[in-house]
């Protein structure tokens, strides 16, 4: 490659840890690396800097990378800048939109540092075939009865196109393996099925105790999904993370010792995090006993911080100290999401206030911040599952544990002040107690 330190690269990401593995593959092999953390302010470097070949993640907050992609092509003075998709690719509308917005490639997670390396040299050094003005006719094309409209070249497709057909055939072995897998883990669960069916039925012959006995097993199942999928996705994110910083320290560790010892640092921190969770799923062993419980609600807020780091942020525990609720074990977790969202989402917060509210015969804690808010039209969406999906599952499962005593919860903000989250507790879920 022809002198590469001429050669800027703009890395957008926000998960700061990818972003920093990305930039420290490409700084070894003599790039400029330049760093965004969100869409708006990729289009102010472009802008400024005008980098010759752009890798942009395609989850982000305010500005997703297939718009931020269509934004570039469509400007005639940044068209012919290559632009990198970087994603989990799990469906074939994943391939169109990238062509639709006029991405030149794709790199699918999980990457090597060699495919990285050798995307980005074929895009830095093949010669640039100019994409289609957007107002001449495009490719249009119809797939499960959704229409789109492609203005990418041949070479844009054939690039495409062949980078998802190397890693089919990658993926294709593990394929196999996780199938056998698969059917090993299924004839356990065809086993365990049928022990929990006979336990149900040895237990319906009490009859006195049947109705309670069905009603705490329904409640038992409910909380063993919940904290399944809990835990699967607080340890896959830390575990990540995790790995993330081993790799840095790794490929730091004769170089420049003292970074990878700061990698190592914040692995130690995270590894504790790891720690934390898998302590707080050993309580729930006997989940097919417990029931729900009296909870002092301010003690629940402070216990819930472990699981999380507030950084700059304020946190105010302003909730009585003799306030008791009666909820589900996992109400812990509830507080925990909604602090650690309020961190992560919230933007340029603070402040986060927890308090208790009593207004016209509604009795509810509040939990608001002074970060950006929530628009209006995701105020509900936010609590279903296939919005969920996309941002951990959190608040929909918080929704999900309230339930289970009735509680629920609401998101009351307004855009440009802070979320404001109001959790409504019925009068039979709240009392307070002498100290």
């Amino acid at each position: 490659m022809n002198n590469p330190s001429s050669l800027p690269i703009l890395i957008v990401e926000d998960n700061r840890t990818q972003a920093e593995f990305l930039r420290y593959i490409l700084e070894r092999e003599g790039y400029q690396i330049l760093l965004s953390s969100n869409g708006n302010e990729a289009l102010c470097v472009i802008e400024k800097t005008r980098p010759s070949l752009i890798l942009t993640d395609i989850m982000m907050p305010e500005m997703d990378g297939y718009e931020l992609c269509y934004r570039i092509k469509i400007q005639k003075d940044m068209a012919d800048i290559p632009v990198i998709l970087v994603t989990h690719l799990y469906d074939p509308v994943d391939i169109i939109r990238g062509l639709e917005a006029g991405a030149d490639n794709f790199i699918i997670k999980p990457y090597t540092p060699e495919i990285i390396l050798t995307t980005v040299e074929k895009l830095v050094q093949q010669e640039y075939e100019k994409t289609p003005e957007w107002g001449e006719k495009p490719l249009c094309i119809t797939y499960n009865n959704q229409s789109y409209r492609i203005h990418a070249t041949t070479k844009q497709i054939i690039n495409i196109l062949l980078s998802t057909y190397e890693v089919a055939i990658h993926n294709n072995a593990d394929l196999h393996e996780t199938q056998e897998k698969l059917h090993y883990l299924n004839d356990q669960m065809q086993k365990t099925l049928s022990e929990l069916q006979q336990t149900n039925a040895d237990l319906s012959i009490e009859n006195q105790e049947r109705k309670l006995v069905e009603t705490a097993l329904e409640n038992a199942n409910n909380k063993l999904q919940l904290m399944a999928s809990i835990t699967r996705h607080d340890l896959l994110n830390q575990l990540n993370s995790l790995q993330g910083y081993f790799e840095l320290a790794t490929m730091e560790r004769t170089a420049n010792q003292q970074d990878a010892w700061t990698y190592i640092d914040k692995a130690w921190i995270m590894l504790q995090k790891t720690i934390s969770t898998v302590k707080f799923t050993r309580e729930y062993q006997e989940i097919g006993i417990k029931n729900p419980v009296w909870h002092n609600c301010r003690h629940l807020i402070d216990k819930s911080l472990q699981y999380i780091s507030l950084d700059q942020v304020s946190l105010v525990n302003a909730i009585p100290y003799t306030l008791e609720i009666f909820a589900d074990p996992l109400i812990e977790k509830v507080f925990s999401n909604l602090i650690d969202n309020a961190v992560r989402y919230g933007g340029k917060i603070s402040k986060i206030l927890v308090t208790y509210e009593e207004h016209e015969g509604t009795k509810q804690i509040i939990i608001q911040d002074d970060g950006l808010g929530i628009l209006p039209e995701e105020k509900e969406i936010i609590f279903q599952y296939q919005y969920g999906k996309n941002t951990g599952l959190g608040l929909f499962l918080s929704r999900e544990i309230l339930l289970i005593t009735r509680i629920t919860i609401r998101e009351r903000g307004v855009l440009g002040e802070g979320a404001r989250f109001e959790i409504l507790l019925p009068d039979d879920t709240i009392r307070f107690v002498e100290k």
